[in-house]
C-alpha cells in the first residue's frame, strides 16, 4: 500500500510565515547591535546628540524601532495570509 503525503498546507504556510518572522528578529538585531555597538564604542566626549539622546542610542532604539515596525506591518499586510483553524474536513 503506497502512503500518499499529506501535508497539511497550512503547515507551509505557517512554516514560511515563522522563517519571515526570524528574519525580521534577526534584522532588529543586527540593526540595533550595528549602531550601539558600532557608535557605541567611542570615547563619550565624541558622541553627537540627537534630541537630547546620544546618536548611537537614537539610531540603534527610536530609528530601529521604527524601522522595525513599519517592516513587520508591511510584511504582514503583503506576505502573510489568513489561515483558517478548522480540520479540513469540516471546510468541506
Amino acid at each position: 500500500m503506497e502512503k500518499k503525503d499529506r501535508t497539511d498546507w497550512r503547515f507551509k504556510v505557517a512554516n514560511r510565515e515563522a522563517l519571515i518572522g526570524c528574519g525580521l528578529a534577526l534584522l532588529n538585531f543586527v540593526w540595533w547591535f550595528g549602531f550601539a555597538y558600532g557608535m557605541g564604542s567611542r570615547p563619550v566626549e565624541e558622541y553627537s546628540y540627537i534630541l537630547g539622546m546620544p546618536d548611537w542610542f537614537f539610531y540603534s532604539c527610536v530609528v530601529g524601532f521604527l524601522l522595525i515596525t513599519a517592516l513587520v506591518i508591511f510584511v504582514v499586510k503583503v506576505f502573510f495570509k489568513e489561515v483558517p483553524f478548522e480540520e479540513e474536513e469540516e471546510l468541506r
